[in-house]
């Protein structure tokens, strides 16, 4: 577990700072797709470690500015809520939504946006405002691998358990 953990750690690093789409109007980061796999496979605690260590490592070995340990809570409860949702539960669309939903609006729009406003001192409404519209492709992607995920996953852990 610990193995994996790591290099699922790692993966969420590489995703998060060096993979992503890069459009003029969005940027997609596929780094969720680690923290939902550690989700999966050991639950929300071991998902919300990986998160946090994920986002501490990579803001350290590769940062953009400095470092805010409000953005690595955020992290952690993003993976803490994708274990609760996700974890040893039937695969569905209204949990990849309900999932993708608490972390949108109330991790990355709710606390990010006011860990941004403390950074910053900007307008709170203006940067809810102009971080809203990334989340309109974003969503939709993220509900989508998620659902490749707890197809795929779910199918390889229970061949695991069958052997």
């Amino acid at each position: 577990m610990l193995v994996t953990l790591a290099l699922l750690v790692a993966m969420e690093v590489v995703l998060a700072r060096f993979l992503g789409i890069q459009t003029p109007i969005v940027q997609i980061k596929l780094s969720f797709i680690p923290v939902v796999m550690a989700a999966l496979l050991y639950g929300p605690v071991p998902a919300a470690l990986a998160a946090a260590l994920g986002d501490f490592i990579g803001a350290v070995l590769f940062p953009s500015g400095a470092y805010f340990p409000g953005f690595t809570l955020t992290a952690a409860l993003g993976g803490l809520v994708y274990g609760l949702v996700l974890y040893r539960k039937p695969a569905s669309l209204w949990r990849s939504c309900l999932a993708v939903g608490i972390i949108t609006i109330v991790l990355n729009l709710g606390l990010n946006t006011f860990w941004l406003w403390m950074i910053t001192k900007d307008g709170y409404l203006g940067l809810l405002a102009a971080r809203f519209p990334k989340y309109f492709i974003t969503v939709p992607v993220q509900i989508a691998v998620i659902r490749l995920l707890t197809g795929r996953v779910g199918q390889a852990v229970r061949r695991i358990a069958l052997t």
